[in-house]
């Protein structure tokens, strides 16, 4: 039995009010170290937090860049917008906040239907629209309810405007929302910014880092359940920079206009300097339109057209460009040593081996010079004399003044055609150069493809007699351009020529400028797109006002002014117009669109005088056009076709653009296959003229 003493009782006290005081420092030290980490090491996280707690702090969506042109006027602008838009991962209840808004806004029910459909196809912080360009009544009527409807983005900002809409879609681009992808792949918060819009296509995508600027940053104080209390410093956005252009935004308004109902571009350029002064393809789509989030129907409805608005004709469209390449081929011949004197006797037809080339006149021209063979597009001279020289001897000069080039524009999108030669025939079709592939190539059909701004290329430098390189963008000195390889004198002989076709009895009498003391030197064209049938051939062939539209001749001008100074140049390419009706043919087309250069009153007056029996301006045409679809079964039902069309790529990669890509490659391969087996445009109809 162990004996318990007072001492021993004592000593047991003392150990256990030390180990339990030891306890007591050590829980008080950890937690005042606790607090010393959590109030110095931990203080600005947490001083942080209850600052976000606090403040709410939103991006405000950089001012993007203006575009403008060479005098400063607006091509691309901001405009004020009052906006409202929804974030899928905070809405709480979807059906109270659109009941809300369709009483505060006043929605339409087809409004409410798209919402739920765009919701239904958004991703996390994806902000879906629900009304833009809002009256501040509206908008602050919805501001002064957040509270009571989480979910809800109101946004005061400034919403990308295309002042002269259509006209310079392709050549601008437009802007939209970033995907749910583009997010993904960045991360960037500002992707998911409401009101925030990048380019999506165009000048737009091109120059993004350039006009897109810096975002800036909100900061409001509010109460614990969302309430604002005030409004706090704000960061100001930097806007992005402008651009400034070459082109002439009244030239490309007009010139857009002045095509009327055509399928078709037109390109514009300095003979001086290279400078871009219109670069225009129509129809087109309204690029304010895209911006806004274009509808189910409206993609629909620009998908389904023939005329392929989707397509910048200026740089995707590649043509044979028929006789408009004849004053390159008679440069061609002059440094290949041809007396311009010489004459070849055109009596309608050539026998060539066992093969009939024919000429467009079937009574021929007699006996022609290289003049006159320009002037009159005399089919038979060019054979005659490129079959003497071998079509090896046009090549290097057709891509020198500019066929099968590629510039160097921002733009993503250019196709370059083809120069051929024998040794281009044998690497791709492994098959050697025959005299019907140069004939064929001689007036602009066959293996030749070219798009429209490298015909106004070749114009500009046939015009000046430089190797002129194109600019778009104000950047800087212009480069001085070396001289051709052709000579003074032969480009004198060449543009003589040219001066005739229009004002001395050629093909493009009706190109005559009504400008006193200037006059334009150019050339006419028209080129094949469909295979003529043995049959057909036999029994005659049909005239393009007999055929569908997607079966006509193309019709194309280029051309330069003044002729004995030229100042300007331009080529015009018009899918599938037959030469039917004069007002919306090249020659007069042309002339205005010169005219415009010279006397703006009088080429105003013009159009003037011509746009009423076409439908009206853009805009109306475009609305009368809508309207129309409505009407047809392929529209939509109103409900689905006001919904945001969630599949629409960017214009130039759509569906109905590779489609029309791949029917045009179709139809040249045919035709280069046709001219390969006897059955060439040069055989069976020779390259006919506007009438």
């Amino acid at each position: 039995m162990r004996i318990v003493t007072e001492q021993s009782q004592s000593y047991s006290f003392t150990r256990r009010a030390l180990m339990l005081g030891g306890a007591q420092a050590a829980v008080g030290l950890m937690l005042a170290g606790r607090m010393t980490w959590l109030a110095v090491a931990e203080n600005e996280r947490y001083r942080l937090a209850s600052e976000n707690n606090r403040v709410n702090m939103t991006l405000v969506p950089p001012r993007r860049g203006w575009i403008v042109d060479r005098h400063g006027a607006p091509i691309a602008n901001n405009r004020t917008d009052f906006r409202v838009d929804l974030i899928p991962d905070r809405l709480v209840d979807v059906d109270k906040v659109l009941a809300e808004l369709s009483q505060l806004l006043a929605l339409p029910p087809e409004q409410i239907e798209r919402i739920k459909t765009d919701l239904k196809h958004a991703r996390g912080l994806q902000p879906v629209q629900v009304m833009e360009n809002l009256d501040w009544e509206r908008f602050a009527a919805v501001s002064v309810r957040l509270p009571e409807m989480p979910g809800v983005a109101p946004t005061r900002g400034f919403a990308r405007n295309y002042p002269a809409g259509a006209a310079v879609a392709h050549l601008t681009g437009y802007v939209g929302a970033a995907s749910a992808t583009q997010y993904q792949k960045t991360k960037d918060p500002l992707f998911v910014t409401p009101g925030f819009k990048l380019g999506k296509d165009g000048l737009e995508k091109a120059l993004e880092t350039t006009l897109r600027g810096d975002a800036g940053a909100k900061r409001v104080e509010v109460t614990a359940r969302g309430k604002l209390v005030r409004e706090l410093e704000t960061k100001i956005d930097t806007p992005g920079r402008t651009v400034r252009l070459t082109i002439d935004a009244g030239l490309q308004e007009y010139a857009a206009r002045r095509l009327g109902t055509n399928s078709g571009s037109a390109v514009v350029i300095d003979c001086d300097s290279g400078d871009i002064l219109a670069m225009v393809s129509m129809p087109a789509y309204d690029p304010n339109s895209f911006s806004d989030g274009i509808s189910h129907m409206e993609w629909k409805m620009l998908s389904d057209d023939d005329h392929v608005p989707l397509m910048n004709k200026t740089l995707q469209g590649l043509y044979p460009p028929g006789s408009t390449v004849k004053p390159m081929n008679a440069l061609a011949l002059l440094h290949a040593g041809v007396d311009p004197q010489a004459r070849v006797n055109c009596s309608g037809a050539m026998r060539v081996g066992t093969g009939v080339f024919h000429c467009h006149k079937r009574g021929g021209h007699g006996a022609i010079d290289m003049k006159n063979a320009v002037m009159q597009s005399c089919d038979i001279y060019f054979y005659e004399m490129i079959r003497r020289v071998g079509y090896d001897a046009i090549a290097p000069i057709a891509r020198e003044v500019g066929l099968g080039q590629k510039f160097e524009l921002p733009f993503d999108s250019q196709r370059y055609g083809t120069v051929p030669d024998s040794a281009w025939k044998l690497k791709k079709y492994k098959d050697a150069w025959t005299i019907a592939d140069g004939l064929n190539a001689s007036i602009g059909q066959g293996y030749v493809l070219a798009n429209p701004f490298q015909l106004a290329v070749m114009a500009a430098r046939i015009g000046s007699g430089r190797q002129l390189k194109p600019r778009l963008v104000m950047n800087g000195k212009v480069p001085t351009a070396p001289p051709l390889s052709a000579t003074p004198e032969q480009l004198a002989i060449v543009r003589d020529a040219m001066f005739g076709v229009i004002n001395q009895g050629g093909t493009g009498g009706r190109a005559r400028l009504l400008v006193p003391g200037v006059a334009m030197a150019g050339k006419t064209g028209t080129a094949q797109v469909r295979r003529i049938s043995m049959a057909e051939r036999a029994g005659g062939v049909l005239k393009n006002g007999q055929l569908p539209f997607k079966m006509r001749d193309h019709a194309l001008i280029v051309g330069f002014a003044p002729a004995d100074k030229p100042k300007y140049a331009m080529a015009i390419v018009l899918e599938h117009n037959g030469h039917i009706t004069a007002s919306l043919d090249t020659p007069l087309i042309g002339r205005d669109i010169m005219t415009f250069m010279f006397d703006r009153e009088r080429a105003m007056a013009s159009l003037a005088e011509f746009e009423p029996t076409w439908g009206g301006d853009i805009p109306t045409r475009a609305a009368a056009q809508a309207a129309a679809f409505r009407a047809t079964a392929d529209a939509p039902a109103p409900v689905v076709g006001a919904a945001t069309e969630t599949k629409a790529t960017q214009p130039t990669a759509a569906p109905a653009v590779e489609a029309a890509t791949d029917a045009a490659n179709a139809s040249a391969e045919a035709l280069a296959h046709d001219a390969a087996t006897g059955n060439g445009v040069a055989q069976v109809t020779g390259s006919p003229e506007p009438q």
